[in-house]
C-alpha cells in the first residue's frame, strides 16, 4: 500500500520530521518497496515521531496533525489552479528523487503542465548591471524558443529579468519561492507575480500556503531550484554572491553548470570567471553552447509543452535592421569605429544611435555602444 496525500501531509506536519530525516525511508521505500504503509513505516521511525503518526492514523479526530491536513486539502480544493504534490503523484517532477532531501509535499499554485517541461535554472545577483539584465533576457528568450521552461527564485535582478523574458517570450517559467504560494515576496515583484499566473507560469514552495517568507527558508529553496532543473545558469554574480551556493548544489546534484564570462573589471562577473577559471562552470557564450552539453537530454518546440529531441541545429537569426545593428554586437564598439564600418558621420550615427536607444535595441557602455537583447 502507498502513503496517499494526506498521508504525505501527516508526515510533513510530523513535528521534527524534515527532509533530511524522511530521506533514508524514502529511498529504502523506491528502491525495495519496503517500508510498507503505514506499519513498515511506523516501525522504522523513531518512537517520537511514530507515536503522533500512528495517533492521526487511528484517531485523526484527536490527533494535532489533523488542522494541517485538513487546511492544505482545503485549499487545494478552494481553487482548480491551486495543486498539492507528493512522490507518486503525476505531475510529482521526478528530478527531485535524485535529491539527497527531497521535499515530501509541494504546494503549487499556476498552470500545472509547466512541469512536464525540461527546465534550466536561471539564477544570478540582485543588483545587475544594464549588460547582465540583457543577458538573462537574451538567455530566457533562447531557452523557452528551444522548449524549455525556465527556474528561478522570484528574487530582484537576474531571477526577475530571466522570468520576465520567459513570460514575455511566450514560454513557461517556475518561480520556486521561500515562503508560501499565496505571500507576493519580495512585494516589489507583485507585478511578476501576477504576470506569470497569467500566463505559463507556476509557483512551488515546500511550505503551506499562506508561509512568510524568513531567512531561513530561502537556502532549502534553492536546492529545489537547482534540483528540478536540467542545469545551472549563472548568468552575473559578485564573489560573494548567493547564486554560487546554487552553483555548488547543481554540482552536488550532478547538474550541468554554465556560467556567462563577463569584464574582469566587472565585480559583478568575478564569481562567474571563479567558476569557470576553476573548472567549475562551462563557459557559455550562446544558448547553443548550453545545448551542446546537454544534447543527451530531452527537449520540445515552445508550442508543443512536452519533451522531444532536443535540437542542436540552430534557428539563423533574424538579420539586423540596419547596418548599424549588424556593426554592433555585446563588446563595446566606440563611435570612431562605427564611422568606419558605416561609412556614415558622427553626426548621422548620432543620430541613429539615439534612436535605436530609445527603441531599447542598443545601449552605451564604457569603451562604445553595444547591441541589447541579442
Amino acid at each position: 500500500m502507498m502513503p496517499g496525500v494526506r498521508d504525505w501531509l501527516a508526515l510533513q506536519a510530523l513535528p521534527g520530521l524534515g527532509p533530511g530525516k524522511l530521506a533514508p525511508l524514502l529511498r529504502h521505500w523506491r528502491e525495495s518497496g519496503e517500508p510498507s504503509w503505514p506499519q513498515g513505516w511506523l516501525a522504522a521511525l523513531p518512537a517520537n515521531l511514530a507515536q503522533p503518526l500512528r495517533l492521526w492514523l487511528d484517531h485523526p479526530a484527536r490527533s494535532p496533525l489533523a488542522a494541517k491536513v485538513d487546511a492544505a486539502l482545503a485549499w487545494e480544493a478552494s481553487n482548480d489552479r491551486h495543486h498539492l504534490l507528493y512522490p507518486g503523484h503525476p505531475a510529482w517532477p521526478a528530478l527531485l528523487d535524485q535529491l539527497p532531501d527531497p521535499p515530501t509535499v509541494l504546494w503549487a499554485k499556476g498552470e500545472i503542465g509547466t512541469l512536464a517541461l525540461p527546465a534550466m535554472a536561471m539564477v544570478g545577483t540582485r543588483r545587475p548591471t544594464r549588460e547582465g539584465q540583457d543577458n538573462a533576457g537574451y538567455f530566457a528568450r533562447g531557452l523557452v524558443e528551444r522548449g524549455f521552461c525556465v527556474v528561478s527564485g522570484m528574487a530582484l535582478g537576474i531571477d526577475g529579468a530571466a522570468q520576465r523574458a520567459a513570460l514575455k517570450a511566450g514560454g513557461a517559467t517556475i518561480g520556486v519561492l521561500g515562503c508560501g504560494v499565496d505571500v507576493v515576496y519580495p512585494p516589489r515583484h507583485a507585478g511578476l507575480y501576477r504576470e506569470l499566473l497569467a500566463g505559463n507560469g507556476l509557483l512551488l514552495a515546500e511550505h503551506p500556503a499562506n508561509t512568510r517568507a524568513h531567512p531561513r527558508f530561502f537556502p532549502r529553496r534553492n536546492r529545489l531550484i537547482t534540483g528540478l532543473s536540467l542545469g545551472v545558469l549563472v548568468v552575473e554574480a559578485a564573489e560573494k554572491s548567493g547564486s554560487l551556493i546554487s552553483a555548488r548544489l547543481g554540482l552536488e546534484q550532478g547538474r550541468e553548470v554554465f556560467a556567462l564570462p563577463g569584464s574582469i573589471h566587472n565585480p559583478q562577473a568575478s564569481g562567474c570567471l571563479r567558476l569557470i577559471q576553476q573548472g567549475e562552470a562551462a563557459l557559455v557564450r550562446h544558448v547553443d553552447d548550453m545545448l551542446a552539453e546537454l544534447g543527451h537530454w530531452q527537449a520540445a518546440p515552445a508550442d508543443d509543452r512536452a519533451p522531444a529531441q532536443v535540437s542542436t541545429t540552430v534557428s539563423p537569426a533574424r538579420p539586423p535592421d540596419s547596418p548599424l545593428l549588424a556593426a554592433l554586437s555585446d563588446a563595446p564598439t566606440p563611435l570612431d569605429l562605427l564611422v568606419e564600418i558605416t561609412g556614415q558621420s558622427v553626426a548621422e550615427l548620432q543620430l541613429a544611435l539615439l534612436e535605436l536607444e530609445l527603441e531599447g535595441q542598443v545601449a552605451q557602455a564604457a569603451g562604445g555602444w553595444v547591441r541589447r537583447g541579442q
